[in-house]
């Protein structure tokens, strides 16, 4: 009772509800939100403050900038999204914030797809060195089969296709990435399919902002071969598994191709089987399935993995 009613004395505002229902639609920072209310900072800033103590909001750090969004795990998570449904986007003032809303989003469009334009030709060339993605996707959704996902991490999250593919299957879903550029990119895809349950942040495979064993899938895919250390990425997804959970890596087979590594910045010419489990192994994962796309001239494995401790104890069970 009383959560509810600080709750509703927070968004009780009409700022407040304003600011409510476009975080419902976007992740948005402070001075977005300024823009779009036509309202000093420190004004909007103290909403919002009042707004995240209720747990109507979430606040997220990226690098310099703040982003917020509707609340998703926070208990008020679900009078939060109540009451952006029941504000009727017809409204004068909502609607006017909608299409303000839709000039910052194309704006940001704008940028991501410049920076896309400049890096989509090294892209496409990996891109036509091995299996198309489609195999890759259709292979990890079967991988992955049967695993209730309630949490899912994309780690190297790019463009989001991992959320695109997975966001529908899951109940929460979060991608981290190194780039802003492609954060802001990924942002943009999973808000244009409607994929409310999905979120970017700005986050270091070597060093993750998330608690252990809160995650029921982790994806990695073409990810390693960038990793000066892929123990310690291994290691840290292994640590954000719960008990039946599964890690599903993807990335290249041992290749000769010299240009990845000069031109893309490549750290590793691809991954055996036997290296891929072995760092599994060591950070107290079980592996499992290996799966082998062949390309011509690159051929892509996929490696999944789960906690050890959950295999003891299915052991222990059945016995």
């Amino acid at each position: 009772m009383e959560n509810l009613l600080l709750g509703l004395r927070a968004a009780g505002e009409e700022t407040r509800l304003r600011l409510l229902v476009l975080c419902g639609h976007s992740e948005l920072t402070v001075s977005e939100l300024t823009q779009i209310l036509g309202q000093s900072q420190p004004r909007v800033s103290r909403h919002l403050k009042l707004l995240c103590d209720a747990g109507l909001l979430d606040r997220y750090q990226e690098g310099s900038w703040v982003f917020y969004r509707l609340s998703a795990k926070h208990n008020a998570s679900l009078l939060a999204r109540t009451l952006v449904d029941l504000v009727p986007e017809a409204d004068p003032i909502v609607s006017r914030d909608l299409e303000r809303l839709e000039t910052v989003k194309k704006a940001r469009i704008m940028a991501a797809e410049e920076y896309f334009r400049e890096n989509a030709a090294r892209w496409n060339e990996i891109r036509s060195l091995h299996v198309p993605e489609e195999a890759v996707e259709d292979a990890l959704l079967t991988l992955t089969k049967g695993h209730k996902i309630t949490d899912f991490l994309d780690i190297g999250t790019g463009t989001g296709r991992m959320l695109e593919l997975f966001g529908p299957k899951v109940t929460h879903a979060i991608g981290v990435d190194t780039s802003r550029e492609m954060l802001s990119f990924a942002r943009t895809a999973i808000e244009d399919a409607g994929l409310r349950n999905c979120q970017v942040r700005l986050a270091d495979m070597y060093n993750l902002p998330f608690t252990n064993q809160s995650q029921d899938a982790i994806v990695i895919h073409q990810v390693l071969h960038y990793a000066e250390d892929p123990g310690i990425a291994i290691r840290e997804s292994a640590r954000l598994l719960r008990g039946g959970g599964i890690l599903a890596i993807v990335d290249f087979a041992p290749h000769s191709l010299d240009s990845l590594r000069t031109e893309h910045a490549h750290w590793h010419m691809g991954f055996d089987e036997d290296s891929i489990r072995t760092y599994c192994a060591e950070a107290g994962l079980e592996p499992k399935d290996f799966t082998v796309l062949k390309g011509d001239p690159l051929t892509v494995n996929i490696w999944t993995a789960v906690p050890a401790a959950a295999i003891q104890s299915k052991g222990a069970v059945a016995s």
